[in-house]
């Protein structure tokens, strides 16, 4: 068990594995490091040095019940990565993760970010407004805040059917991929959980897209149902100085598990390129 004292007093779980070139994985709402197992072991395999954390109140970092927002996610990233003086590295967030991805490379790299990956990505911002009249209603995110509070061990188990598009008809449902997914949300803290909605779904990227300068690869489903392709990966590719996209036709909100062969393809070719 590797742990990290932030400044605050925050403890944040990690796990440093591996030689070589160095990627580091950013896990989304409400999970934890564990959701990458099937990219770690992967690019373990392939001779990479592979780093992951639980972001703070999830997982088995401290459940601290302040400062959930994307600023600070990044923010405490960019701590780990100064401790453990990681250079050159390709950073790979997973739908909240891929906004604190952004958010990092934009303010925290320093110049210690090569390359990032998005995929099933919150950014640039999913609520709607006036200025994102295509977004995500906010009726949507004060359910989601309602059952989080209410009936969080239910939910958990309800939304990884959507999340997995484990509810399309023919779909091959894994209970072992549900149970994990609950496993991971219940082991992080509820206080996290609850304002954590705020951050993944209220925080505007658009300025942080628009900034980096590094390549950036925007992998997304067609059929993800949690973040809309339409109002993430097609709007942030526009944005982006140096970016590729890549999306999939049928592939869900948690395709890193469900398609891992996939997508674990797609981003060694383009870490390696």
């Amino acid at each position: 068990m590797s742990t990290l004292k932030l400044k605050d007093g925050t403890e944040i779980f990690y796990k440093d594995q591996g030689e070589g070139p160095v990627l580091m994985f950013h896990h989304g709402w409400p999970l934890s490091s564990d959701d990458w197992d099937a990219q770690v072991i992967f690019f373990l395999q392939k001779g990479y040095r592979v780093v992951t954390h639980d972001r703070r109140g999830h997982g088995r970092s401290s459940q601290d019940i302040y400062n959930h927002t994307i600023e600070q996610y990044a923010s405490d990233a960019a701590e780990l990565v100064e401790f453990l003086d990681l250079k050159d590295v390709v950073h790979i967030g997973h739908s909240t993760g891929g906004g604190e991805v952004i958010r990092y490379v934009n303010k925290y790299a320093n110049g210690r970010a090569k390359k990032a990956v998005l995929i099933s990505a919150v950014p640039p911002i999913m609520v709607a407004s006036d200025e994102n009249p295509d977004g995500v209603p906010m009726s949507v995110f004060d359910g989601i805040r309602d059952q989080t509070l209410n009936n969080r061990q239910q939910f958990y188990i309800d939304l990884t059917f959507p999340f997995y598009g484990y509810n399309r008809e023919g779909a091959d449902v894994k209970e072992g991929v549900q149970r994990n997914w609950w496993r991971q949300g219940m082991m992080g803290g509820i206080v996290a959980h609850y304002d954590g909605i705020k951050a993944f779904s209220e925080t505007d990227f658009t300025e942080d897209l628009k900034n980096v300068d590094i390549p950036v690869l925007v992998l997304h489903g067609e059929d993800d149902q949690i973040v809309p392709y339409q109002n993430a990966a097609l709007k942030s590719i526009k944005l982006l100085k140096n970016g590729t996209i890549k999306t999939y036709p049928g592939f869900p909100h948690g395709m890193p598990t469900t398609e891992a062969a996939t997508i674990n393809k797609d981003l060694l070719e383009f870490i390696e390129a």
